[in-house]
């Protein structure tokens, strides 16, 4: 089974995000900030990382910086979670390796889509 590390600060963030990508058959890691989210992915590499982009410790921008420079830290899909609209930093997070990124608030339909156009499903 193909495995998504989600990574929010928030606890609703991430129970939404569990039931959804739990439906299309992954199993689900949760992190609440990019410190925890990169001890994780010490311990194994996930197959996607569905990254919020404002969380405290260590903000998505700088996990995925250090989950890109890690072995085999290139492997995983990252799809980043943002209520940022402005293309300057959208274009920074693809920049930094996001494959693609979600508006919050975000529903099944959107999540399903975004992950097929990375290859996921």
């Amino acid at each position: 089974m193909r495995t998504c590390l989600v990574v929010d600060d928030s606890s609703v963030i991430r129970k939404v995000a569990r039931r959804i990508l739990e439906g299309l058959d992954f199993q689900i890691v949760e992190a609440e900030d990019g410190e925890q989210a990169l001890e994780i992915c010490k311990r194994g590499l996930p197959d996607a990382v569905l990254l919020d982009w404002n969380m405290p410790v260590m903000d998505g921008y700088e996990f995925l910086g250090n989950l890109r420079r890690m072995p085999g830290g290139d492997a995983p899909k990252v799809v980043f979670c943002t209520t940022e609209n402005d293309v300057a930093h959208i274009a920074r997070a693809l920049h930094a390796g996001a494959n693609e990124y979600i508006m919050k608030p975000f529903d099944k339909e959107i999540v399903t889509a975004k992950f097929q156009e990375v290859g996921l499903i």
